[in-house]
């Protein structure tokens, strides 16, 4: 790709750890996030398990030094936290003009929506937490505490948004739209998505096990990741460390479902194969794959055989779904975080929970974290509506 594409700052917030760091440190030590329902106050708290984040929006705030009267919805609260670290790390000081901001969100402010529905009609000032509701309202939030001016946006489709952020603010890199983006995800949980899962009957009141045979469901979880992205020339020019590259990217919708991935994979098989073009990378040359991997039955088959399309020989895959849950339009930044710090750390992290492989696939998901030489890393994020997204990550020598 022309005009490289150079990640300058991550940061990260999760189930498993509040920074980029301490979720590392939990994938290398196999710690997963995944359990009981605490800030969540809902029936089902007992019946699946979930990859909560141990925050309450109070400590939150007060960690962010936001007072209770403004208007912040959890999404927004989480993901101020992380794309401070990441703007940190990139040695961005705000304001600065010469900031963009891509943001993938799906759930907006649900959760506010949910606290006032039943109320709001009988108390008039409940109704400035209904605007909260849409997507945008959460990326504004953000804009406005961060002091970012010179652009912000909002990408919604579905589980491939924070992916399709990324996807976004290299475009703009690349074109000399800004001189830094922000770009990354965040989505919190709430009855909405925990209920509306639940009735897609894809949920497992057990840990996930992703691309095992006997997988029978998901998990959800909540979680904000950012990357702070800009060119390759600019980033050198400053003496900044570059911690990989955006090398490639790819989207398609196999237009088949609503919700369901097609039974050939080709939505997430055109991404693919969009992705390592882009980068101009033949197949062989990946050396490890953060897989979408959701421990449904149909994501999983379906992931598995467009892989097998795209690849003679599977390098070593995981799914860390099995440490976060799946955190809906944060996913495809977490994990593109979380392949970064592959590339940092030359190492493959384990795909927890699996015993037997797919039948039908005949491959099977890395276990253990272990050392490796990792030059290129492809992440896959495939969405609601077909809309699936594939990035490539390379080191930075």
């Amino acid at each position: 790709m022309q005009n490289r594409v150079a990640i300058t700052g991550i940061g990260a917030i999760s189930a498993i750890g509040n920074s980029a760091e301490e979720n590392f440190n939990s994938l290398r030590q196999g710690n997963s996030g995944i359990g009981k329902l605490h800030q969540l106050q809902t029936r089902h708290k007992d019946h699946f398990p979930c990859g909560e984040i141990k925050k309450s929006n109070e400590t939150l705030a007060d960690l962010l030094h936001i007072s209770s009267d403004k208007v912040f919805t959890r999404a927004a609260l989480l993901a101020c936290i992380a794309a401070k670290e990441a703007l940190q790390q990139a040695d961005i000081n705000l304001p600065d003009n010469k900031l963009a901001f891509v943001n993938g969100t799906s759930v907006g402010g649900m959760d506010f929506t949910e606290k006032f529905y039943s109320s709001f009609s009988e108390k008039k000032t409940a109704t400035k937490y209904i605007e909260a509701q849409h997507p945008g309202f959460t990326t504004d939030s953000i804009a406005e505490y961060l002091k970012i001016h010179k652009l912000a946006t909002t990408i919604s489709t579905a589980c491939s948004s924070g992916a399709n952020a990324i996807l976004t603010g290299a475009k703009i890199i690349q074109n000399k739209t800004a001189n830094y983006v922000l770009v990354g995800g965040t989505d919190c949980l709430s009855k909405f998505t925990l209920n509306g899962f639940n009735s897609l009957k894809i949920l497992s009141e057990e840990l996930c096990k992703p691309f095992d045979e006997h997988r029978n469901g998901l998990n959800l979880g909540e979680a904000a990741a950012y990357l702070v992205l800009e060119s390759e020339n600019q980033a050198k020019k400053q003496n900044k460390k570059i911690l990989a590259y955006v090398s490639g990217f790819g989207n398609a919708n196999d237009a088949h479902h609503q919700t369901a991935s097609s039974e050939t994979g080709e939505g997430s098989f055109l991404a693919m194969k969009k992705a390592l073009e882009s980068a101009n990378l033949a197949p062989d040359k990946i050396d490890y794959i953060n897989a979408h991997g959701t421990a449904t039955l149909n994501n999983d088959l379906s992931e598995g055989i467009a892989l097998k399309r795209i690849f003679n020989n599977i390098p070593a895959l995981s799914s860390t779904k099995s440490f976060t849950g799946h955190t809906l339009a944060a996913a495809g930044a977490l994990e593109a975080v979380f392949s970064v710090l592959a590339l940092q750390n030359q190492c493959v992290f384990p795909n927890l929970n699996f015993k037997t492989p797919i039948e039908s696939l005949n491959f099977s998901p890395e276990s253990q974290f272990y050392s490796k030489e990792i030059n290129h890393v492809l992440s896959n994020s495939f969405g609601f509506g077909g809309n699936c997204s594939s990035l490539v990550f390379s080191k930075a020598v």
